[in-house]
């Protein structure tokens, strides 16, 4: 199974694996930068990549580096969850890692704010690198923390619509829907029932319909998550609200939440063959750019569609943007070799080739703006999609904080109440909920 494709599943375990960062006192961001990097010297290099393929994509990287550095040996290890990660990072050593790379942005916070990795704003000014000019709108967002640059985009994901082009011809559907006024109506005409339950569903708007985070839905409403102050504004930007009712109002038009739910128990695994979407029991879906391969891997019997997500009818002229996420790399604070450490870090995330070619290898979305421009990017004329969302100045992530990921836990809890039923009273729950992030933050700090 892809790696990135994990990154839904780990963000809640890697989110409390980080809680001892927030604690952690790891060193100054400009220790250990006095090393010669011209020097013969060997950095050690972490990340979270185990699939064969991935790790041949490495190797690859790797030896690119090593072409353009001879003198700069890397001891690569993988397969490093951000647990590990954190606890050599809080212990340092010469076994411990210089670089290290995590599928988890949420994590970005606590980084920065624990000094577990050093600040990469000086490396940036000392090469004369625009980080604002060098990497996507959202990818920049999401590498920084309170004015800490201590991490930096290392490809990325891009979430859009994948349709059943076969479906829409058959319901009459000519184009795929660009606001969500039009995915609503087409999901409801390509909704097909069957005794209790479905023959065809048109979308899975469930919150455990896989990708169909609230992160995710919210993104197409541009929402501020937090206000200059760092207090949640998830009673106040009328974003949220406007997400919620549109997810419930698809929910109870679809079918109803319990209805919903005994169907999609009979559905297949996410990241099997059987997938929903694979087996065309599921019209639509919201997904990330992996979904692509992992579809025609499938062999459906029927020509795959590939689209943004769509947009708030009053939005409609940002339609084309999306939510984006993505792996990051970083340097130790506790690194005594950290000019060198930038070399790799500079290399495996700047330069044009190198990004390219990873891309090319792993299948994710390249991480610069000169990258998603690349004419020696290999790919599916569909996956032209996602390459335009990443380069999208429209579209959004979810910002760092102190705690990481806690406060998209707590809202996705709170949409998991609101869907069902529990929670009926929408703007006294979205008061609730910012009262808890505000303190959990407090807490944290």
């Amino acid at each position: 199974m892809p790696e990135v494709s994990r990154k839904a599943a780990l963000a809640l375990a890697a989110s409390a694996a980080m809680a001892l960062l927030a604690t952690a006192c790891t060193g100054q961001p400009d220790a250990g930068a006095n090393d010669d990097a011209s020097k013969d010297t060997t950095v050690n290099f972490w990340h979270a990549w185990s699939d064969p393929s991935e790790v041949k994509a490495v190797t690859s990287l790797i030896d690119g580096f090593r072409k353009a550095h001879p003198n700069i040996r890397v001891n690569v290890v993988g397969n490093m969850t951000d647990d590990k990660i954190n606890q050599a990072l809080r212990t340092g050593g010469d076994k411990a890692p210089d670089v290290i790379s995590s599928f988890t942005t949420n994590n970005v916070g606590k980084f920065c704010s624990s000094g577990a990795l050093v600040d990469l704003n000086p490396f940036f000014e000392k090469t004369g690198t625009d980080p604002e000019k060098t990497f996507p709108k959202a990818m920049n967002e999401y590498a920084q923390f309170d004015g800490k640059r201590c991490t930096v985009p290392l490809l990325g994901d891009a979430y859009g619509l994948y349709y059943n082009k076969d479906a829409f011809a058959a319901a009459g559907i000519e184009n795929p829907p660009r606001t969500w006024s039009e995915f609503e109506a087409d999901a409801k005409k390509l909704t097909i029932p069957q005794g209790d339950g479905y023959r065809q569903l048109g979308f899975m708007p469930n919150y455990h319909g896989w990708e169909s985070t609230t992160e995710h839905y919210f993104a197409q409403f541009s929402p501020a998550y937090f206000d200059s102050s760092g207090t949640s504004n998830l009673a106040k930007d009328p974003a949220f609200e406007k997400g919620f009712t549109l997810q419930k109002r698809l929910v109870d038009e679809l079918g109803g939440y319990r209805k919903l739910e005994k169907y999609r128990a009979t559905l297949g695994d996410e990241w099997g063959p059987k997938h929903p979407f694979h087996t065309g029991q599921v019209a639509m879906q919201l997904d990330g750019e992996w979904r692509l391969g992992m579809a025609e891997e499938a062999k459906p019997k029927f020509e795959i569609g590939v689209a943004p997500l769509p947009v708030p009818d009053d939005q409609a002229d940002q339609y084309g943007k999306g939510y984006i996420t993505g792996t990051i790399a970083g340097i130790a604070a506790t690194s005594k070799k950290q000019n060198a450490a930038w070399e790799l870090v500079k290399y495996m995330t700047t330069d044009t080739d190198a990004v390219v070619g990873f891309a090319n290898d792993i299948h994710n979305v390249p991480s610069t703006l000169a990258a998603l421009k690349s004419p020696k990017l290999k790919y599916d004329p569909r996956f032209k999609t996602f390459l335009d969302i990443a380069a999208d100045p429209q579209s959004t992530t979810t910002p760092a904080s102190v705690n990481g990921g806690q406060y998209l836990v707590t809202i996705q809890q709170f949409g998991y109440d609101y869907e069902s039923g529990r929670a009926k009273d929408l703007k006294a729950g979205l008061r609730k909920a910012a009262q808890q992030i505000d303190t959990d933050i407090a807490q944290a700090k």
